[in-house]
């Protein structure tokens, strides 16, 4: 697999993240060993955090793509392991649901149906290298919208075939290049990379970028999971 390091300036981005939404809350919880006092802490603090960090990286503004000359194609290669679901593409449906008007359950040709989004971005991985993909699928934002999200609508969830769990802000969501995607490198997606549909993005690390999806529900607030490893400790909004 090729793997190239981060650019220098997502690195010094993310780290001034990391200091601004640890430090303070660290010495704030560093001399208190209440566990309510370090949620009511926390309650307060994420929200300051997200607006700050929508503040520096603009969450509708669009990323610069790569052209298609720079696509590597040996590049984000996954192995397939014991734990990948299986899917039957004629079987899947897409489920949405939440704070919507109209509950949705898309077939993938439903979902094919919609206008297509194809791009050629960094894929980024927390464990600092990245690759440089071709994705193609359908805007979120299109597929939320056939569902009429109510105004109360602020953050999404993505439930996978192999029950892994991710929440976003509802912003980065629908960013005009956030895709469910079906195909990479201009071919069909693989299993192993998450067919039938994937999130991909240029606003988020790779471990946000759920595969397998299979429901998105929208919500108000939320619940005491935020995802498989923000609640490992991770940090929740992952942005780039």
């Amino acid at each position: 697999m090729e793997q190239n390091p981060i650019p220098p300036r997502l690195i010094k981005r993310r780290r001034l993240l990391q200091l601004s939404g640890a430090s303070s809350i660290g010495l704030l919880l560093g001399g208190c060993a209440s566990a309510d006092f370090a949620e009511f802490i926390g309650n307060i603090s994420e929200p300051l955090n997200q607006k700050m960090e929508e503040l520096l990286l603009r969450p509708q503004t669009p990323v610069p793509e790569f052209p298609v000359s720079a696509i590597e194609p040996k590049a984000l290669l996954v192995n397939t392991y014991d734990e990948t679901p299986e899917i039957n593409p004629k079987n899947y449906s897409l489920i949405i649901d939440g704070e919507v008007q109209q509950p949705l359950q898309l077939s993938l040709g439903d979902i094919k149906k919609l206008p297509p989004k194809s791009m050629v971005i960094r894929h980024v991985c927390v464990e600092g290298w990245s690759a440089i993909v071709q994705w193609g699928g359908v805007r979120l934002r299109d597929l939320v919208a056939l569902a009429q999200p109510k105004s109360t609508a602020r953050y999404i969830y993505f439930e996978s075939a192999d029950k892994y769990l991710e929440s976003w802000d509802i912003a980065s969501a629908l960013h005009p290049q956030t895709i469910l995607a079906y195909s990479k490198n201009g071919e069909p997606l693989s299993i192993a990379n998450g067919a039938p549909l994937r999130l991909a993005s240029p606003i988020k690390l790779g471990y946000k970028q759920s595969k397998w999806v299979t429901k998105i529900t929208l919500v108000n607030k939320l619940g005491s999971r935020r995802g498989f490893w923000e609640d490992q400790g991770y940090e929740w909004f992952g942005g780039l």
